[in-house]
């Protein structure tokens, strides 16, 4: 099924996030072309991809990030890194027009490698940081990252912040990542995002802390989509403190 997205508040913040999967779609087929296009459908302001650079050796970004901005007016914010990446361990945040005050690539304790980046804009009308995260694939990792993250927000000046990416978790109970995470931020009821052919596990999330809102959070399901990757992107409505609504 199919839903347009709703319509909020007049300044309320778009915002979207999606593990593309490195462009490969439930067909096999890799295809980033078809990545953007889903990009375009969402409209965001603001949006977290992972899986967005290759995994391996030189760690190079997958999209084309000229048809990109051409496609849908985003462009990745610059996080300091030279070489071929769009971001960090496949992290990137995409926005319309915003300036970064500040930002952190945080490596994450386990196996494998992930990060997270933590990065604070200026929107022009207030600053909200955002995390942008890909947890692992096992619990006591995840765990471990989530509190990695918690540890460095809690090192920082306070701002409304969002966190947005594959947290790779379904549960809430205690002794879970996100059961740590909910005592900084409000944690959204769940919303199914993979697989896509049949999503049943909540796998992606956002939340943001108190001084902000989340409304309207869905998985962009449409047939684009549900092909492009094997998560949907979740979208939701951000509202601010100091925005008119």
């Amino acid at each position: 099924m199919t839903d347009a997205p709703p319509s909020p508040g007049q300044d309320a913040l778009r915002v979207a996030s999606w593990n593309i999967h490195k462009g490969i779609g439930s067909d096999r087929k890799r295809d980033l072309l078809r990545t953007t296009a889903v990009i375009a459908e969402i409209a965001p302001d603001l949006m977290t991809l992972q899986e967005a650079d290759q995994r391996f050796g030189t760690r190079a970004g997958l999209l084309d990030l000229d048809h990109l901005h051409t496609e849908t007016g985003l462009r990745p914010l610059p996080i300091g890194l030279g070489g071929p990446s769009h971001g960090w361990h496949g992290n990137v945040i995409l926005f319309r027009d915003a300036e970064v005050i500040d930002h952190h690539r945080l490596s994450l304790p386990g196996l494998e490698p992930r990060g997270a980046l933590i990065t604070d804009l200026d929107l022009g009308h207030g600053r909200l940081r955002v995390v942008a995260a890909h947890l692992a694939l096992l619990r006591r990792f995840r765990r471990a990252q989530a509190r990695a993250i918690l540890d460095l927000l809690e090192q920082l000046p306070p701002l409304p912040t969002l966190l947005m990416g594959d947290l790779n978790e379904w549960k809430t109970g205690p002794r879970t990542p996100l059961a740590d995470l909910a005592g900084h931020f409000v944690l959204p009821d769940p919303v199914p995002s993979f697989p896509t052919r049949r999503p049943f596990l909540p796998l992606d999330r956002m939340m943001a802390t108190s001084e902000g809102r989340l409304s309207d959070l869905r998985a962009h399901d449409t047939p684009l989509a549900r092909r492009a990757s094997d998560h949907l992107p979740l979208t939701a409505h951000l509202h601010l403190p100091g925005r008119r609504e």
